[in-house]
């Protein structure tokens, strides 16, 4: 049989006669004789990328820009040069951000103010983008420890904070985990929808797609690193939807791009937000 596995939807009621007469036709479908298909996957055209970040950590804030590249090529995408990056605050004060290396820009004496509002403007080779992302209420991680957890059938470790979320819906946060100076691939957001008000633990779940890939796995004697940022709602949305796209979860037929707050046709985010960070040795 060519496929090991097939799915069959029907709606309604069908005979037994006629349902036995299709079950044949699949049945004779999938042993068929394989056959090799080219699929001829067409150029596209190059996207802008922005990743945008505005921290109240001294030095912290930074730009990256790049451009996609075709499905056919590798995935070291090109850094992009040259750009003018432009950051306003509410208040009018205006902070050029300058290239310190290929398309990373950077403003060594500015740090982000929590409450205000931020508006990114970048200009590249006859194209603008820009973007808006307001710095939300800090709210101060409490804990950081390590419980022992049961996940199909085996022991696993995981990273837990604890934290007291404000009364009044609307904050949202994005955790951030390094094991042993090593961030981990996986997305961890939250909101306050079932939260609003509580004290919360979070305990940070995560599945890693390869059996052999220990460094993503907590282990004792490890050091694990956590940074809480505290984002607003459009940021929200985009590692949320980013994470659904990457985990399949997005109940789509085709992968999609993350929701950006960006605007001018590129991809990425521009996020205004706070940063504590909490280190630990696993015992």
């Amino acid at each position: 049989m060519c496929c090991k596995r097939y799915q069959l939807f029907y709606r309604g009621q069908i005979a037994n006669g006629a349902y036995g007469l299709l079950l044949i036709l699949v049945i004779l479908l999938f042993s068929s004789c394989r056959k090799v298909i080219d699929v001829d996957i067409e150029g596209v055209e190059a996207k802008y990328v922005v990743e945008a970040v505005i921290t109240d950590q001294p030095g912290d804030s930074r730009v990256l820009l790049s451009t996609t590249k075709d499905v056919s090529e590798n995935n070291q995408f090109p850094a992009l040069s040259g750009a003018t990056v432009l950051v306003t605050d509410d208040a009018g004060i205006v902070t050029t951000f300058t290239e310190d290396s290929a398309g990373t820009y950077t403003a060594p004496g500015f740090t982000g103010v929590i409450g205000r509002k931020y508006s990114l403007q970048i200009n590249t080779n006859g194209k603008t983008f820009t973007a808006e992302s307001i710095m939300p209420e800090k709210v101060n991680m409490d804990t950081l420890f390590i419980s022992d957890e049961i996940l199909f059938g085996e022991e696993t470790k995981l990273a837990n904070i604890n934290y007291q979320d404000p009364p009044g819906k609307g904050q949202c946060y994005r955790y951030v985990q390094y094991i042993n100076g090593k961030k981990t691939e996986t997305i961890f957001t939250n909101n306050d929808d079932y939260i609003d008000g509580k004290y919360v633990e979070a305990k940070l779940w995560y599945l890693t797609e390869d059996d052999d890939a220990e460094d993503e796995k907590i282990k004792t004697g490890d050091t694990v690193r956590l940074d809480m940022l505290c984002i607003d709602q459009a940021v929200y949305k985009f590692w949320f939807s980013l994470n659904q796209s990457a985990t399949g979860n997005s109940q789509s037929a085709s992968p999609a791009n993350a929701v950006t707050n960006i605007t001018g046709g590129a991809l990425g985010y521009f996020s205004a937000h706070s940063v504590q960070s909490k280190t630990l040795v696993v015992p």
